[in-house]
């Protein structure tokens, strides 16, 4: 028997608006930009909602009323969640119509899409616990999987998340990490065997993700009665076929005029062709099925690129050097109580900043580039520490007014 289970990364950055040395002290407000169409985020949330995610959730919708199979997962960042509150509240709607259906799991993740894990454990919890607080608010369920930023994942962190009490979490099917076997089993954790783990099949997930609308693939044009069929063959040889990939993908990535939303309509029809398929959540994978052996990652791996590391935010200097300043001021942000203050450098931890910072143009140059606001990935850094500079004044602003207070408060 071979099961499908399907899960969709939805995100969209708050994006830091044209900030130069000269808005240093003056101008505090990072994330808006409506001069600017490339910055504005309220622009580009309604071109990708119209585009992406209003029509591909009405669509499964449409699949799950039409196949009672058909199942499906999602994780959705804290940040995309508070811009369609504000801006677009019929997109959280069209979420929620699809929960309803009690056939789509929703997991958990930290709530700013960060890199918080790998500086600062105490961040990361925090984050994480604010991300099931909005997701049990907005949509009354508590997730019992989790799915790192990016598919992130390491022993230690597996260590963490046990902790919390998930019984399962996302991984990529990196072959330096699964060596000889398949991505096609549930394996549980090192020294964590209760924390079963579930496998990017990314050879079949980027054939949809990535390939589906080039031009030059040799296995060009795909249909689903192809890929069903790829995915028919896992039969015998695996349990469960993850496909794991962007929410916009579908009308995005990937425009409708590709055929993409064809494709994804027939799809639930031609897998369920086979006799052994099926469709499951993480959750309902994990409970069927059983591991096939611990896996040992010492070594971070993700989702991102050819290399399966964590070199997308973290190869160059620039990437570094922004990323330790923004940690560097943990301790002092929070005791400031300033909520404000917190907020801005919390949602300066996205992952998007620094991807925005790589300089790999090779095999996955289109990649880095799409969704990035900036020329040049120096253009990117620059801006990004001119935010951090006045950051950094604000924090000492906080400080001596928190000071004077204590003054006036003291008895003589």
């Amino acid at each position: 028997m071979s099961s499908v289970c399907f899960y969709f990364q939805v995100h969209q950055p708050h994006r830091v608006k044209k900030y130069t040395v000269f808005d240093v002290g003056s101008d505090r407000d990072y994330f808006k930009d409506s001069h600017n169409e490339r910055l504005d985020n309220k622009k580009i949330l309604e071109k990708v909602a119209r585009k992406a995610y209003l029509p591909t959730t009405a669509l499964l919708y449409e699949l799950l009323k039409k196949h009672p199979e058909f199942k499906i997962s999602f994780s959705i960042s804290g940040t995309l969640l508070e811009q369609l509150e504000e801006h677009l509240p019929e997109v959280i709607d069209s979420f929620k119509r699809l929960v309803a259906t009690g056939r789509v799991e929703l997991l958990n993740e930290t709530y700013y899409h960060s890199l918080a894990f790998i500086h600062s454990k105490d961040e990361f919890r925090r984050q994480v616990e604010h991300h099931q607080r909005k997701i049990d608010s907005v949509f009354a369920v508590k997730p019992k999987v989790f799915r790192n930023t990016e598919l992130i994942y390491c022993n230690d962190l597996s260590q963490e998340i046990a902790k919390m009490g998930y019984s399962g979490m996302l991984l990529e099917g990196a072959d330096h990490v699964l060596g000889w076997r398949s991505p096609n089993y549930i394996y549980s954790a090192k020294d964590n065997p209760n924390l079963k783990l579930l496998l990017r099949n990314y050879k079949l997930s980027d054939d949809i993700a990535f390939r589906f609308s080039n031009r030059h693939w040799e296995e060009f044009p795909l249909n689903s009665s192809k890929f069903a069929d790829w995915v028919s063959q896992v039969n015998g040889t695996g349990e469960v076929v993850n496909l794991f990939m962007d929410f916009e993908t579908f009308g995005e990535h990937h425009w409708e005029d590709t055929g993409i939303f064809e494709f994804l309509r027939t799809l639930p029809r031609e897998l369920l062709k086979h006799p052994d398929n099926d469709f499951v959540t993480p959750s309902e994978a994990i409970e069927r099925y059983e591991h096939r052996g611990e896996l040992d990652v010492p070594d971070f791996t993700s989702w991102a690129d050819i290399e399966r590391d964590l070199s997308a935010w973290l190869s160059n200097p620039m990437q570094a050097d922004a990323m330790k300043k923004l940690y560097g001021l943990e301790k002092k942000i929070l005791l400031s109580g300033d909520e404000r203050l917190i907020e801005d450098w919390r949602r300066l931890q996205t992952s998007d900043h620094f991807y925005y910072m790589c300089t790999k143009w090779f095999a996955d140059g289109d990649v880095h580039k799409y969704f990035n606001p900036y020329e040049t990935p120096y253009e990117a850094f620059i801006n990004y520490m001119n935010v951090i500079a006045d950051l950094k004044l604000r924090l000492k602003e906080s400080s001596a007014l928190r000071t004077r207070r204590k003054t006036k408060l003291s008895p003589k």
